[in-house]
C-alpha cells in the first residue's frame, strides 16, 4: 500500500534512510536560518521595526534543524552530505527565487523591494512546509521518538506562514500590491518546478536505499509528476492568495527552545 504514512514509516524504519532524511532536512532549516539572520541584519532603516521578526523566523530554522540533527544523534547516526539534487533551498535560489546569496554575503542595505521579495519567497515556501508539517503531524504526533518534534515544528511553520501573510497584507495595504502579485506568482511557479525535481531526486535515493522495485519507483515518480500537473494547473494559486492570519503577530516574541529530542 503506498500511503503517505507507509512510505515515511518505511524511511523511518531504515537507518540509511533516515540519516538521509534528516540530513536533508536538517541543512534546508539551517540553511533557512543563516539567511534570515542575514536578512534581518541588513533591512533598511524604515523597516527596522519587522527586523525582530526576521530575527525570531531566523532562530526557529536554526532550531528546526538542531532538532533534525538530535534525532540522527538518537539513533546513532551521523549527517550525510546532502546530493546536490534534493537540495531545496540551494534549487531555489538557482532559479532565483527569494535574495540571492552574494546580496546577503553583501554589507549594503537591502531596499523595501527586496524584503518584499523575501517576504513573497517565504509565504510560498512555508505554505510547502506547513502541509508537509501538517502530513507528518496527522501521522506521527505521538510516535514515542518523532512526535514532541513533529509538533513544535508544525507549530513554528504554521506561525511562519501566518507572519508572511500578515506583513504581505501590511506592504499591499502601503501600495506595494501590483509587486507582491507578480512576486507570488513567480515564486510559486518555480517552487513548485524545484518541488517536483526534489521530490523525484529524494524518492530516487530513498528507492536506492530500501531496494524499492522498478514499479514501485515508477508508480511513486508518476505520483509526483500529477501532483505536479495538479498544481501547475490550478494548485500554485493557494500559493499566491493572502488572507488575514488568526493569530496575529505570530512572530512577536522570542523562539521557543528546542525540545529535548536526543
Amino acid at each position: 500500500m503506498l500511503s503517505a504514512k507507509s512510505l515515511f514509516q518505511e524511511i523511518l524504519d531504515n537507518d540509511e534512510s533516515f540519516r538521509l532524511f534528516c540530513s536533508i532536512a536538517a541543512s534546508g532549516e539551517s540553511q533557512g536560518g543563516w539567511e534570515n539572520a542575514r536578512i534581518a541584519a541588513l533591512v533598511p532603516e524604515s523597516e527596522r521595526a519587522l527586523a525582530p521578526k526576521i530575527t525570531r523566523h531566523g532562530a526557529d530554522e536554526d532550531k528546526h534543524g538542531r532538532i533534525f540533527n538530535a534525532l540522527l544523534k538518537k539513533r546513532g547516526l551521523e549527517p550525510v552530505d546532502v546530493p546536490p539534487e534534493t537540495d531545496y533551498t540551494m534549487l531555489l535560489e538557482r532559479h532565483g527565487i527569494g535574495l540571492a546569496h552574494e546580496k546577503l554575503k553583501a554589507d549594503q542595505p537591502l531596499t523595501v523591494r527586496d524584503v518584499i521579495t523575501y517576504l513573497a519567497h517565504s509565504r510560498v515556501t512555508e505554505q510547502r512546509a506547513a502541509e508537509q508539517m501538517a502530513m507528518l503531524l496527522k501521522h506521527f504526533a505521538h510516535h514515542p521518538d518523532l512526535g514532541r518534534a513533529v509538533r513544535m515544528i508544525s507549530a513554528d511553520e504554521d506561525n511562519h506562514l501566518a507572519y508572511s501573510h500578515e506583513e504581505l497584507l501590511r506592504y499591499a495595504a502601503a501600495g506595494h500590491g501590483p509587486y507582491i502579485r507578480r512576486t507570488l506568482r513567480a515564486c510559486a511557479r518555480a517552487e513548485i518546478r524545484v518541488h517536483r525535481d526534489v521530490s523525484l531526486a529524494v524518492m530516487a535515493r530513498m528507492g536506492r536505499i530500501l531496494g524499492w522495485s522498478r514499479a514501485r519507483s515508477a508508480l511513486l515518480a508518476a505520483g509526483i509528476h500529477a501532483v505536479y500537473a495538479a498544481e501547475r494547473a490550478a494548485g500554485w494559486r493557494r500559493m499566491v492568495t493572502l488572507r488575514a492570519p488568526e493569530r496575529r503577530d505570530a512572530l512577536g516574541g522570542p523562539a521557543a527552545p528546542a525540545p529535548e529530542v536526543a
